[in-house]
């Protein structure tokens, strides 16, 4: 093997806020000094290597001088830590009416992953969605006009569909936030989820006319002002790279997602 120098593309106060929290943790948990084999700094930019390179972590682990094992121990551990930074639903939703947002975007998004064991009620695989065709977990998040990601849910295997992943994790929050004047925009995906959800208008089956010219405007205006809250997603994977493929267990991509939405706030 030949060594060489890099440099991680990833801003200093990055590090260094991954850095601090890795730091509280360790003295929340009562490491001994000189215990660990990387001090938090190192760990941090060993964690934040995976999340941008999307690296292996047995090479990562060799880079960084520590077994496999570590590695993915310590790995973990700067998810959990990430993770536990995210931001709750309602105080999301209540700092979105403080400062004056007359909307919310609510979409969905497939995380590709590798394959796992694992049927749903059908006896197929849960984590094969015939739309995407491949192993994935469906991830919901709310972003906000600007497309700045506000809020990243809990993973679902991604054979189910985004209403009813939304139905679990972030329609209830959202009833009570559109009655005080905060309503969301969705895309075909979610007809039917309920008052304070607006969607594109879609003709009636038994009737295969075509829509009327308010309710084609209707669709168009929808589609324009919830066009730039779509690319949050986007923004997460390309920046946090580790997002286009998961290699951990697909029940941490939620974690991983959540933890890249703590990343990209701290990046700003």
């Amino acid at each position: 093997m030949v060594p060489y120098s890099a440099t991680l593309d990833v801003p200093r106060h990055v590090v260094e806020f991954l850095a601090r929290h890795l730091a509280a943790h360790r003295r929340r948990i009562a490491t001994p000094k000189g215990s660990r084999a990387l001090g938090p700094f190192r760990q941090a930019l060993f964690a934040l290597r995976w999340f941008r390179e999307a690296g292996c972590v047995h090479r990562l682990a060799l880079d960084a001088g520590i077994s496999q094992a570590t590695a993915y121990r310590y790995l973990h551990e700067a998810i959990d830590v990430l993770a536990d930074q995210s931001p709750d639903l309602h105080q999301v939703l209540q700092r979105c009416r403080e400062q004056g947002m007359g909307r919310v975007v609510l979409d969905g998004t497939l995380i590709a992953c590798d394959r796992v064991a694992g049927t749903n009620e059908t006896g197929n695989d849960a984590w094969y969605p015939g739309k995407a065709k491949h192993f994935a977990g469906n991830v919901q998040f709310l972003t906000a006009p600007d497309g700045a990601p506000l809020w990243v849910a809990e993973v679902e295997p991604g054979s189910r569909h985004d209403l009813a992943c939304a139905r679990i994790h972030v329609l209830p929050v959202l009833y009570p936030a559109a009655a005080q004047g905060l309503p969301a925009l969705a895309d075909v995906g979610y007809l039917g989820a309920g008052i304070g959800v607006h969607t594109p208008l879609r003709p009636h089956p038994d009737i295969p006319s075509p829509l009327t010219t308010d309710n084609r405007a209707h669709n168009r205006l929808l589609r324009s002002t919830r066009a730039l809250g779509e690319r949050a997603a986007a923004e997460l994977k390309q920046r946090w790279r580790a997002l286009k493929h998961v290699t951990l267990s697909p029940g941490r991509i939620g974690a991983i997602a959540q933890a890249a939405l703590v990343l990209n706030n701290a990046w700003k």
